[in-house]
């Protein structure tokens, strides 16, 4: 009953903290006027409008009070732009004032409380994280050095796809797996899981829900976040749930980093990998890794890097399969450029535009972060003519600008040709400069793996559209593929896809 009774007089001076934040912002405020936007409800402010599914949310309620819209999200100003012209305001002209992250319980608690590259302050320590994964992750060089990991693990991939006839597989565990393994002969010089026989190794499968459970609870729009009287009651139970899932990452990192520092970590590279690097810079007095950034950058390259990746495939051959012409076009432009006695390498890229054009409509159509990472304002701006204050949080609606009516012809039309020579996008890139595609963000913040990203998506994209045909599981007819959503901090798909791969190459291709 006590608790009950505290936590009454919490909400009670929760309610008179906001009357009284409420008459000091209106008696002291800018001339100028905060943007439009839907009224608030008392202490939660505009929380009940985000609905389960926000950015679908968010998109509904700008097209009633426009493309710079103010919520107010319990006692945070939070500003949300769901058109190009805005983003490129906050992500441009002022991207500097814009630099930094709110104070979020998911950093908190799962990101080692702001030691990770994805929520640490704009600053130094920022600044030397960022330097050390694009130097030795992410430059032209490290992309270079690495691309013959990467088309071993796609060789992988479509041998084990190969294999797996004639029972149906769950496409997106698979290429979890292609993907982990990836980027972990990158960072520990060795594989992590495995994947015989077009089968999955359960620990993959385990690290799969962790890695979507983390995306999951991170989307969670956290009461205690815009509440911060409210924290301490844990009303949703999503701090619980985050400090459990932390202590699961971090006995998976932590065993990775003890495994290495003893060097039993059965390494089969002969490159120096990211993990040797970070823990000689542990060792070093001019630029010292603490124990807890290294973890918190191998979490961030593991969860940022994989399911993202995985996903992003996963609706791409979702698309290809439901359009059988474009299936068709692509694997028309592979067989002539590349042949039917071999596989798809990441020097061929750059002679499939058809190809190129389809990844860039998968992640116009389905970004595989639909609501950005939230920003906040480090001092009050003015934009459009309406006052940003200072300490607001920005959220771009990636999402909602990439199916503007505005701005594409048929929004919600799967039609890469807009991309190609012609077409009303043909010099539109998904690199942050082009705003009204930014799947990876743009300016400062931009997604430090977005090279990568790209590479992967389109080398294992146009590998399984050239070694495949695909059927659905029990013949569904591909029209009535299921194209639902799941909300989280990704798009993921609602249902897993589920397919048959029937190869089309010459054997010797799908050989071990």
């Amino acid at each position: 009953m006590s608790a009950w009774i505290l936590a009454l007089a919490t909400i009670l001076v929760a309610i008179l903290i906001y009357q009284t934040i409420k008459f000091i912002t209106h008696r002291f405020s800018s001339s100028i006027p905060l943007p439009p936007g839907p009224r608030p409800w008392p202490i939660i402010g505009n929380l009940p409008h985000m609905g389960p599914v926000p950015h679908h949310a968010l998109a509904a309620l700008a097209r009633t009070h426009g493309p710079l819209m103010h919520l107010r999200l319990g006692f945070v100003d939070t500003m949300v732009a769901s058109s190009a012209a805005v983003a490129q305001q906050f992500l441009k002209v002022h991207d500097v004032n814009f630099s930094n992250r709110p104070p979020n319980a998911g950093a908190k608690y799962m990101a080692y409380n702001y030691n990770d590259l994805v929520f640490a302050p704009y600053g130094p320590r920022w600044r030397l994280l960022r330097k050390i994964t694009s130097t030795h992750m992410f430059s032209g060089k490290a992309m270079n050095d690495f691309r013959h990991i990467r088309q071993e693990e796609v060789a992988r991939l479509t041998h084990n796809l190969a294999s797996s006839s004639p029972k149906a597989v769950n496409l997106g565990q698979l290429l979890n797996v292609c993907t982990t393994n990836g980027i972990a002969r990158v960072l520990l010089g060795r594989r992590v899981f495995d994947d015989g026989n077009g089968g999955c190794d359960p620990r993959a499968e385990e690290f799969k829900s962790m890695v979507v459970e983390l995306m999951v609870l991170a989307g969670v729009f956290n009461i205690g976040d815009f509440i911060p009287a409210l924290e301490w009651l844990d009303l949703q139970g999503v701090q619980a749930k985050m400090k459990k899932l932390h202590k699961r990452f971090d006995a998976f990192l932590g065993s990775i980093v003890e495994e290495h520092k003893q060097g039993c970590s059965d390494k089969s590279e002969s490159h120096q990998d990211l993990l040797t690097t970070l823990l000689s810079l542990e060792d070093d007095d001019g630029t010292k890794l603490t124990h807890t950034e290294i973890k918190a950058l191998l979490l961030n390259m593991f969860a940022a890097g994989t399911d993202t990746t995985s996903s992003t495939i996963e609706w791409a051959i979702s698309e290809i399969i439901k359009n059988p012409r474009i299936q068709a076009q692509v694997q028309e432009e592979l067989d002539s450029v590349v042949g039917r006695d071999t596989l798809v390498t990441e020097l061929d890229l750059a002679h499939l535009p058809y190809l190129e054009a389809v990844v860039k409509e998968t992640f116009r159509l389905h970004p595989s972060t639909p609501l950005s990472l939230p920003r906040v304002a480090s001092e009050s701006c003015e934009i459009f003519n309406y006052h940003i204050p200072k300490g607001a949080t920005l959220l771009v609606n990636i999402w909602a600008i990439s199916r503007d009516p505005k701005e594409w012809a048929d929004p919600l039309e799967f039609r890469p040709e807009r991309f190609l020579p012609g077409g009303e996008k043909a010099h539109v890139d998904v690199k942050g400069n082009d705003f009204e595609v930014i799947p990876f963000g743009s300016g400062r913040r931009i997604c430090a793996g977005m090279s990568l990203g790209v590479r992967m998506v389109q080398l294992v994209t146009a590998t399984l559209v050239h070694a495949f045909d695909w059927e659905l599981e029990n013949g569904l007819n591909p029209e009535k593929l299921n194209m639902d959503e799941a909300y989280g901090l990704t798009l993921q798909r609602a249902a897993p896809l589920t397919v048959h791969p029937r190869v089309r190459l010459s054997p010797l291709v799908y050989s071990p």
